[in-house]
């Protein structure tokens, strides 16, 4: 017998005596329905045995090890990607979200095709049960399952839809799955994403890189397009999503790049834009440095720009929910005390009602000709600006206080001429020659910079390496000594 003929035997034992949720069918017959679909993606024989035994560790006694033995490296690991942590001892229905949100992180931040041919399987063989029971049962159908509400069951698999649509939109499988996703929750999806969408596709194969920031990278494709390839984790919602803000900023009166087409480069998305013979800031500086000071005052223009910018009628989050997040992922670790003080500021902040780029710097404002122009529009939110001015102080002194050469590579500059920058920057902004005026919101930016990095330096875990340690006790201490004299974020 060959692998997925033993893996049948295997998982029939396993699952004897268990039935699908709501119907005297025997439950063997999902594994074997999803592995039928994975067949009709692929010949991978180690796929479709991954697709007999996806359920076997979650929903038996079997294990990861015991796949590994019996079955082979590569099958297991396929496996171990669609079991949830189950959070024995308590109850399905508390867990439901987390668990999904757990299990969307492993499909997101997955290269491998076998994966992703493994969750359509299951989600569509999923999808198909639910949709026939929805036809017979209608709303009362939800009571079957530990998550009684559909609207999140709709959020999970427009969430996987999403994840996967790059890669397999072209497949039957992916065609049938959004069909039921719309059958159950009609207009969920436009009728285009039944079909096979072609992207143009692009190759930045000797490209000059221009920009580099969390969500891609920035190419020169030539001299009258640049294009943005969007990385691994990013869905073609989020670039629809950065193409609708970008627009709304755009007729909202800021000067932002605007994409005319998603293209595919690879395996990633990607956008393009018409920018003639443009540049961005940084490049600029550092072709000659001394024009920093011009720089500057254009970037401080542009920032006031943004900041004066109502957010009516556009779709922003609130970036004080981001703080909160960075407050309950790193000082909270440290200190009660100072975590109730900077929280207490973060809620006192006035709700300006007004936007924030997000990710302000020199590498995301391009230059064509004397005018400026925002790329990179993802992170658009609404806030008090002392947030964007903790941002734009950590890439331009908090990256590079412990490693100037962070900030060198990152900005193209040398350091010493990047908080010179900065400086110039925050003068200009505030329009002040006044020092003092300068240096009392230097300190409120930095000390929410030191918020955030403290949050990153936990983020890869609770338990410091030497390198995380010193990185961990220099911002705790500047975060000490700032919070002592700050009353108020506010400027």
């Amino acid at each position: 017998m060959n692998v997925l003929e033993r893996a049948i035997i295997y998982a029939t034992e396993k699952h004897q005596g268990v039935y699908r949720k709501g119907r005297k069918v025997p439950y063997i017959l999902h594994p074997m329905e999803v592995a039928q679909i994975i067949s009709t993606m692929t010949d991978d024989i180690e796929v479709m045995t991954a697709g007999i035994l996806h359920d076997v560790v979650e929903d038996t006694d079997g294990t990861i090890d015991e796949i590994n033995e019996k079955f082979g490296k590569r099958v297991a690991s396929l496996v171990a990607t669609e079991t949830e942590n189950k959070y024995h001892g308590l109850p399905k229905e508390d867990t439901w979200q987390m668990r999904k949100e757990e299990s969307l992180v492993v499909l997101r931040n997955t290269d491998d095709m076998g994966v992703k041919m493994l969750w359509l399987g299951d989600k569509l063989a999923n999808i198909r049960s639910l949709a026939s029971g929805y036809a017979e049962k209608g709303e009362d159908i939800w009571q079957l399952f530990h998550q009684h509400d559909p609207d999140k069951h709709l959020w999970y698999y427009k969430e996987v839809a999403e994840a996967l649509e790059l890669d397999l939109n072209r497949t039957g499988a992916y065609k049938e799955f959004i069909q039921h996703i719309n059958f159950i929750w009609p207009g969920t999806f436009t009728i285009d994403k039944e079909r096979y969408k072609k992207f143009k596709e692009y190759s930045v194969e000797g490209c000059e890189i221009i920009g580099k920031g969390a969500k891609g990278t920035v190419y020169r494709y030539n001299d009258e397009i640049i294009l943005k390839v969007y990385n691994e984790k990013n869905t073609f919602k989020d670039i629809e999503r950065e193409t609708y803000l970008a627009r709304s900023a755009f007729v909202a009166g800021i000067p932002t790049a605007i994409s005319f087409g998603i293209v595919q480069v690879g395996d990633h998305y990607g956008s393009v834009f018409e920018l003639l013979d443009s540049s961005p800031i940084s490049a600029l500086i550092a072709k000659d440095t001394s024009r920093a000071k011009y720089y500057a005052k254009i970037m401080a223009d542009l920032a006031r720009t943004i900041h004066s910018t109502t957010c009516e009628g556009i779709d922003l989050p609130n970036f004080k929910d981001e703080i909160q997040e960075w407050i309950s992922g790193g000082i909270a670790h440290d200190d009660p005390e100072l975590t109730d003080k900077i929280t207490r500021l973060i809620v006192d902040l006035p709700d300006t009602g007004t936007m924030i780029h997000g990710d302000f710097h020199t590498g995301n404002i391009m230059m064509q000709g004397s005018e400026p122009f925002l790329i990179d529009m993802d992170t658009l939110s609404t806030c008090h600006p002392i947030a964007e001015l903790a941002g734009i102080y950590m890439s331009y002194v908090g990256f590079g206080e412990l490693d100037p050469t962070f900030v060198e590579n990152f900005m193209g500059f040398s350091y010493e001429i990047s908080k010179d920058y900065y400086h110039e920057f925050l003068k200009d902004y505030l329009e002040t020659d006044d020092e003092a005026r300068i240096q009392e919101v230097y300190d409120k930016a930095a000390l929410l910079c030191y918020t955030r990095l403290l949050r990153r330096v936990y983020k890869q875990g609770l338990e410091l390496s030497p390198g995380r340690q010193e990185a961990h006790d220099y911002y705790l201490s500047r975060f000490k000594e700032l919070i002592q004299k700050i009353d108020t974020l506010e400027f």
